[in-house]
């Protein structure tokens, strides 16, 4: 029963500080997540891997100062390997933002004024990134020009469409495969909610993605200016599209996404200003890590952390 358990869990190392709640709901962006679930004090999603589903489940054991990450793993089969525990951990800890050194963000954070208060009611906010590079359009894709709540709604159709149920009733799903958009009739994509633009862009990624034309791993090797002009290459995506792909998909803390409204607004009402050149100066002035503005600013919303007034 022991050697079971301990086949079935993971140690999650961190270093301090480190919120798990905040880190997760900036990382699904609104309760409604039909993938990335934050509920009971716990973390969970469902993982298509190679050798089949896995459900993992990520608890704190532990406190923002002193972190104990441990995350239980439940194999559709019935059958978990090595293998795919070291998989699942390593995606768990990307997602998570585990890696990212946290005292350079709090202390740039912290050391704005207007928004110290902010940054200390966040205090163990990492970037979270999506899991892999078509979830990473997939998630960005569908919220062009809408609100979040409309994007999170056309993402949740898309999930119980074409994500592979881990039960029978499939009130879990792994998120959607390239290869299942790819494939896809534009007609069930559109029934999804997506426009016949957003469907066509949808799609040619993802059919670049399943045939290997598009690589994570050759995007991660360009500099965030190139991979940039690479992305916006490709049919449907633009600056704010490509910014955000970077910022959530790779980990690009010197994106600030452009033109990001919402994003505008939440930055406004953390630095309690409306004067562009002082947001402006503020975005400068974080320098590599103006992405991070981003995150404080949705988890500030998010979460009902705010500057005093």
């Amino acid at each position: 029963m022991t050697r079971n358990a301990d086949r079935n869990s993971l140690r999650l190392a961190t270093p301090a500080p480190f919120n798990l709640e905040a880190t997760v709901r900036v990382l699904q962006r609104r309760p409604a997540n039909r993938v990335d679930v934050w509920r009971d004090d716990a973390y969970s999603r469902v993982f298509d891997t190679p050798r089949g589903l896995v459900l993992a489940t990520v608890r704190e054991l532990g406190r923002v100062g002193a972190p104990d990450l441990r995350a239980s793993l439940q194999s559709a089969s019935g059958r978990l390997d090595a293998a795919t525990r070291e998989e699942i951990g390593q995606r768990l800890r990307r997602i998570l933002g585990l890696d990212v050194e946290p005292s350079a963000l709090a202390g740039r954070a912290e050391a704005e004024p207007a928004m110290a208060e902010t940054a200390r009611a966040l205090r163990g906010l990492r970037p979270p990134r999506f899991s892999e590079l078509f979830e990473a359009f997939a998630s960005v894709v569908p919220f062009q020009q809408v609100s979040l709540d409309a994007g999170i709604a056309v993402v949740g159709r898309l999930v119980d469409r074409f994500g592979v149920a881990f039960d029978g009733e499939g009130q879990r799903r792994a998120f959607p495969a390239a290869a299942a958009i790819a494939a896809a009739r534009s007609a069930a994509l559109r029934a999804c909610g997506l426009s016949a633009q957003k469907a066509r862009t949808l799609q040619d990624v993802a059919q670049l993605i399943a045939s290997g034309e598009l690589r994570a791993a050759e995007l991660e090797a360009l500099t965030t200016p190139a991979a940039l002009d690479r992305l916006t290459t490709l049919r449907g995506i633009g600056p704010w599209t490509a910014g955000l792909v970077l910022l959530r998909g790779f980990g690009r803390l010197d994106v600030f996404p452009p033109g990001d409204v919402g994003a505008q607004r939440n930055l406004q009402q953390l630095l309690g200003t409306r004067d562009a050149r002082k947001l402006r100066a503020t975005i400068e002035r974080f320098g590599d890590l103006r992405g991070y503005l981003y995150f404080c600013g949705l988890g500030a919303r998010l979460l009902g952390a705010r500057p005093p007034s």
